[in-house]
């Protein structure tokens, strides 16, 4: 019996995933490939047992498709005045440690978490966050991914709790939303009522001056049994120049 429980933090790879930057997935079975290898080899496909060789899959997708960590590169092409880092240049240090919980799921989607918001939450839980911690928001958007209103369904974090967090010593935080702002077409509403600066994408504009990694579309947090006390480990794909890799984030409570 295990001594410890591990849960998946991940949406499916799905064609049927609701979002603007769908995946797209052809399958080819068994026998398919029985048809494949015999060209490639110079063979039958009756030459494989009962016409059967290997099933594959062709995924086609943005890195942004999926549950999916961002590198640095993807919120500007520099960081505090030098080159932003790609998700296949960060220390990999960063990507496993003990994980915190905000639970804002009761909150409306469009709803923009701030900082006094986070620390609230902390005082509730009597915790303080710890450098390199891994920070968790939960909206419960995840449940709606195969919903057409699935883009449009969580609460989004603020460009000052954005900062605020960094200033903590967090590397990497994440939501399981399909973005880490508010939904984009409240920004564009916002923006169109008043155009200015720090409406469009503003917490993802932090990365202009500091340095920090966002996991979107997590899910399953409502299945983590307590705000801490447990690890993260979400490693991102291995892609190099990338402005995000792919990933399959679980949390560990021992």
């Amino acid at each position: 019996m295990s001594s410890f429980q591990i849960i998946d933090l991940s949406v499916p790879i799905s064609e049927r995933v609701k979002e603007p930057l769908p995946a797209k997935v052809d399958y080819c079975k068994h026998e398919q490939g029985a048809e494949q290898a015999a060209k490639m080899f110079e063979l039958e496909p009756n030459d494989f047992p009962e016409n059967k060789a290997w099933a594959v899959e062709t995924v086609t997708l943005s890195t942004h498709t999926g549950t999916h960590v961002d590198a640095p590169w993807h919120y500007w092409p520099t960081t505090d005045g030098k080159p932003s880092r790609t998700i296949d240049e960060l220390p990999l240090e960063w990507f496993y440690g003990s994980g915190v919980l905000f639970d804002f799921h009761k909150k409306e989607p469009g709803y923009e978490i701030t900082t006094e918001d986070l620390k609230q939450k902390l005082k509730e839980l009597n915790y303080e966050l710890k450098p390199y911690d891994i920070v968790l928001i939960r909206t419960d958007a995840d449940k709606k991914i195969f919903e057409d209103n699935y883009f449009n369904a969580h609460s989004g974090v603020s460009a000052e709790a954005t900062h605020w967090l960094i200033d903590q010593g967090i590397k990497v935080m994440g939501i399981d939303g399909w973005g880490w702002d508010i939904p984009f077409h409240l920004q564009a509403e916002e923006y169109k009522k008043n155009p200015r600066d720090g409406v469009l994408w503003a917490a993802h504009f932090v990365g202009q001056e500091k340095e920090y990694c966002q996991i979107e579309k997590l899910a399953n947090l409502d299945q983590i049994p307590k705000p801490y006390g447990f690890k993260v480990a979400v490693f991102p794909v291995k892609i190099e120049k990338a402005s995000a890799g792919w990933a399959r984030p679980v949390a560990i409570i021992e």
